[in-house]
């Protein structure tokens, strides 16, 4: 029989911003099932990593991960491979703002596999929302069959990573793998202007003499779905038919 495919969540909290500053890695697997339904598999965990350098007093603030918690623990690169490249295959793997776990998971450290991010596939999918957070999309949300308890304390590797995993198993219900790759390869289709004059606005709404100054924004999101609102409106203007000619009556 076919292996399922899998789809592991990863999560990361770090020391500060060095190259290799990870102090703890986190995951949760996702599998598809025989009748094609994505859900969420036993197979989760978390360990702390030595970053080589002391934690920030602002990232234990966020964490609470000291610096006598990760004494003796293992180094990110000699640790990352046994999570990143587990012994079942995956098919991608995943984070909420993947651009960041991208930072340390490197492509030699993933042996290459795609990412997905599910902040940029919650933007397609659920652009009524107001916030994107991995947190309040969990309680704007309320995903069936999420464990209040496993999924605490937040802004902890393994917690995080299985509120993500609850997003994710939604999302694959509603998109397919596919589908997701193609959006996470992409910068962020932002549903409304985040800030400045406009902000709150759809970008429908927004003028096209400042939509055109937003092409221009040092934000890559902000410019991406400028362009895609340029695109879909000139898409929309070169369709409208012309009305039909009236016959002349004799």
């Amino acid at each position: 029989m076919a292996e399922a495919a899998r789809v592991r969540v990863i999560d990361l909290e770090t020391a500060g911003n060095g190259p290799n500053d990870v102090c703890e890695i986190g995951w949760q697997d996702v599998v598809q099932a025989p009748d094609g339904r994505w859900g969420l598999d036993a197979e989760r965990g978390s360990f702390l990593i030595d970053p080589g350098r002391p934690i920030s007093p602002e990232t234990m603030a966020i964490h609470h991960i000291l610096d006598r918690d990760v004494m003796g623990a293992p180094l990110w690169k000699q640790a990352a491979a046994s999570v990143l490249q587990p012994r079942q295959p995956v098919a991608a793997l995943a984070a909420h703002r993947a651009a960041f776990e991208r930072r340390y998971c490197t492509p030699r450290l993933c042996a290459g596999a795609p990412w997905i991010c599910t902040w940029k596939c919650a933007l397609r999918l659920w652009p009524h929302l107001p916030r994107f957070s991995n947190q309040m999309l969990r309680y704007q949300r309320m995903p069936v069959g999420l464990v209040h308890e496993i999924g605490l304390p937040a802004h902890r590797a393994m917690p995080d990573a299985y509120v993500t995993a609850h997003h994710l198993r939604d999302m694959l219900n509603e998109a397919s793998l596919e589908q997701l790759l193609a959006w996470s390869a992409q910068p962020g289709l932002l549903p409304r202007v985040p800030a400045g004059s406009e902000r709150g606005k759809a970008w429908s709404q927004v003028d096209l003499q400042l939509l055109q100054g937003f092409l221009k924004d040092r934000d890559v999101d902000i410019r991406f779905t400028a362009e895609m609102e340029l695109a879909r409106r000139e898409d929309k203007s070169s369709t409208v038919k012309e009305p039909p000619i009236q016959p002349r009556l004799l």
